[in-house]
């Protein structure tokens, strides 16, 4: 894990960005980037639904069906299942040509951290939503998580990322 930029918020939050592996976070929990039928095939949500074993989708199914897909901006918890975590955090964010794109992104992002704070977790780590095969291009979603993570209601938050790309677009946006 590679601390790539660390500040703390005037209302107490410490933000972090990182570089290194989502699922060995030292959080309470993580925010997978979902999409609104909870479906985990690709990208961050396959690893985490296979590392997580069953549960995770099983959980994931069983809302769908009570509650109907999930709209973009949304945000729902399920269990970790074989993970280290309280939970995760499924935030729906946009596909690009929605329309709205940082302001659903921005949505869903605040929809996760309101999650966790309404259960008293302290902390969370989020990956690059919607960067991936959603394809938001990558300066919307380094403002959205930027402005997401300034209104967290929470003690710590971390965005960890993988790829040169997104890393470099959000160090831009923090003027690093």
């Amino acid at each position: 894990m590679k601390v790539l930029f660390q500040t703390r918020f005037s209302d107490g939050t410490d933000f972090e960005v990182v570089q290194g592996n989502l699922l060995d976070e030292p959080v309470d929990a993580i925010v997978n980037a979902a999409n609104g039928h909870l479906a985990h095939g690709g990208g961050v949500a396959a690893i985490i639904a296979r590392a997580a074993g069953p549960a995770l989708q099983e959980e994931s199914d069983r809302l769908v069906r009570e509650l109907g897909p999930f709209a973009t901006g949304s945000a729902v918890v399920t269990t970790a299942g074989r993970l280290p975590f309280k939970g995760v955090i499924h935030a729906v964010g946009p596909r690009y040509g929605e329309g709205d794109e940082e302001a659903k992104l921005i949505g869903a992002l605040t929809s996760s951290f309101g999650c966790a704070h309404e259960r008293a977790w302290r902390s969370v780590s989020f990956p690059a939503v919607s960067a991936g095969i959603f394809a938001v291009p990558l300066d919307i979603c380094a403002r959205a998580y930027v402005a997401a993570a300034r209104a967290a209601p929470l003690s710590k938050v971390r965005l960890c990322l993988r790829d040169q790309a997104v890393i470099d677009a959000v160090l831009k946006e923090l003027n690093v």
